[in-house]
């Protein structure tokens, strides 16, 4: 069941309804200076990317995810932890565990760890079938990259819901 839009809402607002049990969540792809964010929700289970946020200092990080999480209201925050190839940890790995800690203390919010290898590489494929010329890719790899860590958070929680029907 959907609700109607309102003059004064914005542009994402045609949304379920809460009775259709969705939840919106958010997720990230952590890096130093970039942070990738990407949208979905539960209920359809299909993940958008959303937005960049270049912000090498943290003030400016959070000021930009403070709008984020003002604007859609998630549930859940998920952030993509990388780790090499072989599944072993590295800095940035540690990194991302803390931004993760940081979100969930800032935002009340609960926040999942979801494994991001190979999520750049596919964020680069998807847009080179897209057609997206190389020199216009270097800005949307981050939001797709989170957009494929949401992806498989969704794919997973689907599957999970699905194996324990409530």
């Amino acid at each position: 069941m959907r609700r109607e839009m309102h003059r004064t809402d914005p542009p994402h607002a045609l949304r379920l309804t809460p009775h259709s049990m969705s939840t919106t969540v958010l997720a990230f792809d952590f890096g130093e200076i970039r942070i990738g964010a990407a949208v979905g929700d539960t209920a359809i289970g299909i993940a958008h990317p959303l937005t960049t946020i270049n912000a090498a200092d943290k003030k400016r990080r959070y000021a930009a995810l403070d709008k984020l999480v003002e604007e859609w209201q998630p549930a859940r925050l998920v952030v993509g932890l990388p780790a090499h190839l072989d599944g072993v940890e590295h800095e940035l790995s540690r990194l991302a565990r803390k931004f993760a800690r940081e979100l969930g203390a800032r935002f009340g919010l609960p926040v999942e760890l979801v494994d991001e290898r190979l999520t750049s590489a596919a964020a680069e494929s998807s847009l080179a079938e897209a057609g997206v010329a190389s020199r216009k890719r270097k800005p949307l790899i981050d939001q797709v990259a989170a957009q494929h860590i949401l992806q498989a958070y969704l794919d997973a929680s689907a599957f999970h819901d699905d194996a324990h029907p409530a």
